[in-house]
């Protein structure tokens, strides 16, 4: 995951500064970026799958791909989605990010945050050992439900150890089955997705990979709680603040810096400004 979270950094740095002199790249040259700069990484092997960078309505197609005959050129204003993943000799990993391109509106900007508010609900959750995972799901959807909004997809799928990005036997979504086959056990690696999509307009999605985590003993059984695992930062230039409570804006300060200790000594110099900035306290 570290290796990964650098790779991404190196990747914004530059890609932001490309923007920044003018350039507009196409949603396939953001796949060509990131994998080189993944390629560079100690363990890297391969993409763990194909690289889904969407920019303004594209995003709003949760499984869009890039083609040479259909792709987005990035520029004027909006938000860019990039799902993407590694394979690593030291596992698999799975992360999405969005970021603003020139101006986004207000109501960009709340359904960044309230995806925002489902990740972090799930994330800071604890939850009975053993529990059927589709039951979790409602945990991360509240924040959306609460202001009429929902996704059309999972919120988490189980993660192989350098096998399949998409991995059971758990899968967080209400409309799987609850079974003993699914339970929540201690070790699992899962992915923790809510995403928000407007068709013909944009899309967002933040993504984290979790692991289970013994949590303190309790009178009442024994629990679990996700520990995350993916490290980059989540972009506070698409938060709302307002429509975040404090015990949010606290979950977020803490795992930024969490992210900027353990990936600045990775770093080369401009990337380690650019990740200075995004984890700076909101």
């Amino acid at each position: 995951m570290e290796e990964d979270g650098a790779a991404l950094c190196e990747f914004f740095a530059e890609f932001e500064a490309a923007l920044d002199r003018g350039e507009t790249p196409t949603e396939l040259e953001v796949d060509e970026r990131l994998t080189a700069q993944r390629a560079k990484r100690e363990g890297f092997v391969c993409q763990s799958f194909g690289t889904i960078a969407a920019f303004n309505e594209n995003g709003a197609l949760p499984h869009y791909h890039a083609t040479d005959k259909a792709h987005a050129t990035i520029k004027g204003d909006g938000l860019l989605l990039i799902d993407s993943g590694g394979q690593y000799y030291g596992g698999t990993t799975d992360i999405t990010r969005v970021i603003p391109i020139g101006e986004i509106s207000a109501a960009q900007r709340e359904d960044f945050t309230r995806v925002l508010k489902g990740t972090i609900a799930l994330s800071h959750l604890h939850f009975p050992d053993g529990i059927a995972s589709p039951k979790l799901d409602a945990v991360a959807r509240a924040p959306l439900w609460s202001s009429g909004r929902d996704y059309g997809h999972g919120t988490g799928h189980g993660v192989g150890y350098f096998l399949n990005v998409h991995e059971g036997p758990q899968v967080i979504a209400y409309s799987a089955t609850a079974t003993e086959h699914n339970a929540m056990r201690e070790g699992m690696i899962t992915s923790i997705e809510p995403g928000v999509y407007r068709p013909g307009k944009w899309g967002v999605r933040i993504e984290n990979l979790a692991v289970n985590r013994r949590a303190p003993d309790s009178e009442f059984g024994d629990f679990l709680h996700f520990e995350t695992l993916t490290l980059c930062p989540i972009d506070t230039r698409c938060i709302d603040r307002d429509l975040m409570d404090q015990s949010e804006i606290d979950w977020l300060n803490a795992y930024h810096k969490e992210v900027r200790e353990l990936l600045a000594p990775k770093l080369s110099e401009a990337a380690r400004k650019w990740l200075v900035e995004r984890t700076e306290t909101v």
